[in-house]
């Protein structure tokens, strides 16, 4: 037995949820998201609330009864309150700033690097040396985190390099005379 899987979804106010065969479509006030299911699981949505089981007691079935109830949840998630990543620059003279529809980082490099924002997320930066990324697909936000990490991550020395919040950095300690 899940013990993921065997908890209801319950859907707050605002938010309306529809299934059509294996997809199932949340409505709320920040946008829509849908998650299509394998045939390995049932969705089904009642009395606001949506209830995952598995199709028989194969491995798979099992396996995808816990997953598809998280999914589901994530769209709920999403649609009410959003996903958010923040990431922290540290480094001299490394900054970030938003300018139309690019994200412009000075790290170090020769030149500046342009990183285009895609559709679904938004981008700010508060203040220089923080970059915030939202949005209402969780997948979709921490990628677009990942890539703009994945510029300079952090190294273990100085520390410099664009990092999570809250993130620990293994510190290495330098060459001795």
């Amino acid at each position: 037995m899940s013990r993921i899987g065997k908890k209801p979804v319950e859907l707050p106010s605002g938010v309306q949820a529809s299934v059509s065969g294996q997809t199932i479509e949340v409505k709320g006030p920040k946008g829509s998201r849908s998650f299509t299911a394998t045939d390995d699981v049932t969705i089904a949505v009642a009395d606001n609330v949506v209830t995952v089981t598995p199709r028989g007691s194969s491995k798979r079935a099992r396996q995808q009864w816990g997953m598809s109830r998280s999914m589901v949840e994530n769209c709920v998630v999403g649609v009410t309150e959003g996903f958010k990543k923040e990431l922290e620059i540290t480094g001299v003279g490394y900054r970030a700033q938003i300018q139309g529809n690019t994200l412009k980082l000075a790290l170090g490099y020769s030149h500046d690097v342009d990183f285009d924002i895609p559709a679904g997320v938004t981008v700010t930066a508060p203040k220089q040396t923080e970059i915030v990324v939202e949005g209402i697909d969780q997948q979709l936000v921490g990628q677009v985190a990942a890539n703009i990490r994945e510029w300079r991550s952090p190294e273990p020395y100085k520390g410099k390099g664009i990092r999570y919040k809250g993130e620990y950095i293994f510190r290495k300690e330098g060459k001795k005379k």
